[in-house]
């Protein structure tokens, strides 16, 4: 059997294909098994089980390869390394189905008969087997449909949250933005106010050059006219 599903390769989709596989796969090794021990009419319908089975596995094959497009080119040889062995597997259990469908003997079990004319009541059994075989299918598809709306679903879940995460992140950087608006602006009036703080310090030490320099000349005026 090839090796176990490899968690760190390939997409969600070819993992989940890629795990049915192997359910069926171990289903039809334990129906093949069973088949040997088997004859007359359950060996029939043990026959046409595994067939399913087998029909459903090589399904599941021809999808992991398609989706095996999606997985990242340095996961991809490791993949189609596990889609040869799986391949391998699938036509050694056909070949094997194959030698058991042509054992005759046991197939009919006492009713083996050369006679054409005794066939009718294998003829009645199996279109029964036919039509349980297409209802089967049906089942497994609706039940891989199922499953496929379950992960869009599941799919629809995460990007609705990343959505709302998005959402939650514009309206922070919406907030950050207006803080930054109104840090500006008292940055702004902050500046005005130096801006006046310096003019008045400016003009006040004009006064105080203008006053001393009054005051000096009013001295020198007093001091010269004494002495005259």
């Amino acid at each position: 059997m090839a090796n176990m599903l490899d968690s760190e390769a390939g997409t969600e989709l070819f993992k989940h294909y890629e795990t049915e596989y192997q359910l069926v796969q171990a289903d039809l090794v334990q129906k093949l098994d069973q088949i040997t021990e088997l004859t007359g009419e359950p060996r029939k319908a043990a026959l046409s089980t595994a067939e399913r089975a087998l029909e459903e596995a090589g399904e599941l094959l021809d999808q992991m390869n398609m989706e095996k497009q999606n997985v990242p080119s340095s996961s991809r040889t490791a993949i189609n390394k596990r889609l040869r062995d799986y391949r391998s597997d699938v036509d050694k259990h056909r070949r094997k189905l194959q030698t058991l469908a042509t054992d005759r003997s046991a197939l009919f079990g006492g009713r083996y008969t050369d006679n054409p004319g005794s066939s009718g009541g294998d003829r009645h059994f199996e279109q029964r087997q036919q039509l349980l075989s297409g209802t089967d299918r049906l089942d497994r598809s609706t039940q891989r449909l199922k499953a496929s709306q379950a992960l869009a679903a599941e799919t629809e879940t995460i990007g609705a949250s990343t959505l709302a995460d998005l959402h939650r992140q514009r309206e922070v950087i919406e907030h950050t933005t207006t803080i930054l608006y109104e840090s500006e602006g008292y940055v702004d009036r902050s500046v005005k106010t130096l801006k006046g703080m310096a003019r008045r310090m400016a003009t006040n030490r004009i006064i105080t050059i203008a006053i001393i320099t009054v005051l000096v000349l009013l001295i020198i005026a007093v001091i010269v006219s004494k002495f005259r």
